[in-house]
């Protein structure tokens, strides 16, 4: 194996010795320790891990790694993965109509604050090309109506496909996917939207939180599961409004708030700080990596 920073992300039942067990197996194998950070749920005794080492002094390949981690994973009941940082992931981004997402991952990707390659805009709307162009991003303008639903996503599988694409980014892509698409993905869609208290769905959220005088407006960015805006949540953010704040405050604000909430998710994602529990998401905080 090449010299390079390996993450291992661990889930099981806890158990004494856990952390023993685990970095003297890579003690043993030759890694140098980066960071190990770990978390314990009580309430399930559950076990949670992210670790990270550097291979230089590791003679092992990458098959010889995980066969024999897979030695010692089996009878603690491990639920694990590995990534070896060596390639970027593909990402594409789906949108409808606004562009303050797609524009600030657009941006964020091509200054490397991102580690990833966006591959792809898909759009059911033409309106946002002009944006995918600024960055020279393929843009695929595929409409769809309630009897074309089928066969556009059919489309959207098929250019993922063609394009290796490992994360979906719903930046404000303003339809419900399949169940069948979501299942095929399980994990790997990252949807944003807004969440003011209290909660306003379907249209036109802002200005009935206008009516009702919120006094905080946020985001929450979720992994897309079957039941609408319920998947595991990766992040939130909430900012303080008043009686002063308009209609056109609070979109300004809740689309301020948008970005930097899809941001953190999506990083979060590509650096393997997440671990699905059920419906909850462990993120693990940055460790200066």
């Amino acid at each position: 194996m090449k010299s390079q920073v390996v993450t291992f992300l661990i889930q099981c039942p806890d158990q004494k010795g856990l952390v023993a067990k685990i970095t003297s197996f890579f003690f043993e194998k030759g890694f140098n320790i980066l960071s190990c950070q770990q978390y314990v749920n009580g309430l399930e005794n559950t076990y949670f891990m992210r670790i990270r080492l550097h291979s230089e002094g590791s003679d092992l390949s990458k098959s010889s790694l995980e066969k024999d981690f897979l030695a010692l994973a089996t009878p603690l009941q491990f639920k694990w993965s590995v990534d070896y940082g060596d390639e970027e992931q593909n990402v594409a981004i789906m949108v409808s109509h606004t562009s303050h997402n797609l524009y600030d991952l657009l941006e964020r990707s091509k200054e490397g604050g991102l580690n990833c390659k966006v591959k792809l805009v898909i759009s059911n709307h033409n309106k946002l090309r002009y944006v995918a162009d600024m960055f020279g991003i393929p843009y695929y303008h595929l409409p769809i109506t309630k009897e074309t639903k089928l066969q556009q996503e059919a489309q959207v599988r098929e250019l993922l496909e063609e394009n290796s694409i490992d994360l979906i980014v719903m930046a404000r892509y303003m339809q419900v996917l399949s169940s069948s698409f979501i299942n095929d993905y399980k994990e790997r869609i990252i949807n944003i939207h807004h969440s003011s208290l209290p909660a306003f769905q379907g249209a036109n959220p802002y200005e009935r939180a206008y009516q009702r005088g919120v006094k905080l407006i946020g985001a929450t960015a979720h992994y897309a599961t079957e039941d609408l805006d319920k998947g595991p949540i990766i992040d939130q953010d909430v900012k303080q409004v008043n009686h002063e704040s308009t209609t056109k405050t609070l979109k300004r604000i809740g689309a301020d708030t948008e970005k930097l909430v899809l941001a953190r998710a999506v990083k979060y994602h590509l650096n393997n700080q997440i671990i699905v529990s059920g419906n909850r998401a462990i993120v693990f905080p940055e460790t200066g990596e």
